[in-house]
């Protein structure tokens, strides 16, 4: 899904964008003219690699996602908040979905086989 900068209202619009077997769901709106804020749930389920062995196992995503879309560059280094900066003055969620997707597919997972076998775990003295 992809929507104008511009175009996004001051109050809150609800959001559905899927892609594969995850979907985004939320609101977001305006709080100011460069300021997009978004609040979403990304849910479904995906493949991550065993860090230990390589198998490849189903994981359930339920994430909870809030963070801001800048129009451009964005400066304010006194924001503690996750500033998402978009090209081209549109928002496209389903990057956005690919993006959170990468992100925890990079994370460490490990299979249950893995989990039951600690003699596989190198320890070190």
């Amino acid at each position: 899904m992809k929507i104008e900068f511009r175009k996004v209202p001051f109050t809150a619009k609800d959001f559905t964008s899927s892609l594969a077997s995850v979907k985004l769901e939320g609101t977001f709106c305006k709080i100011s003219p460069l300021l997009i804020k978004v609040d979403a749930l990304l849910v479904g389920e995906t493949t991550a690699d065993c860090c230990r062995c390589g198998v490849e196992e189903h994981i359930t995503i339920e994430e909870k996602l809030d963070f801001l879309l800048s129009d451009g560059i964005f400066n304010d280094t006194e924001s503690e908040d996750l500033v998402i900066e978009v090209e081209n003055h549109t928002i496209n969620f389903d990057e956005i979905i690919e993006s959170e997707l990468s992100s925890l597919k990079s994370d460490y997972h490990i299979c249950q086989e893995c989990l039951q076998n600690n003699n596989s775990i190198e320890k070190e003295f």
